[in-house]
């Protein structure tokens, strides 16, 4: 699905945001009545475009308040065996909460609680 309409923008936008909202009340804010909105959630759920909805912790309820960030540098980058390793590692590790590829100086950037 790569041609969106204003509306499928407008529910992506609204359900970024508040994903537990009713489908009437998204009908309402984007001035669409209720079942062509609820069609085109599901549409835009079978295409791929939402992949789930989640609850969002607070970190400090749950005694997580802070939060780091961490770059990391690779040794022999080049391996794949290496990198595979390290993203195992990390994965592995329950206070990593988000991995992501660097261009630049260094290889990762691990979110950390």
């Amino acid at each position: 699905m790569t041609n969106f309409s204003r509306a499928d923008v407008a529910i992506l936008d609204i359900l970024q945001h508040e994903a537990r909202l009713p489908n009437v009340e998204l009908a309402e804010r984007i001035g669409m009545s209720p079942s062509p909105c609820l069609r085109r959630v599901k549409q835009l759920e079978a295409g791929g475009l939402i992949e789930r909805y989640v609850a969002l912790l607070d970190r400090r309820n749950v005694g997580l308040g802070i939060l780091a960030f961490a770059e990391v540098k690779v040794p022999r980058r080049d391996d794949d065996a290496h990198v595979e390793r390290f993203k195992a590692a990390v994965h592995r590790e329950p206070m990593v909460i988000g991995c992501y590829i660097l261009a630049g100086q260094f290889d990762f950037l691990l979110k950390v609680v």
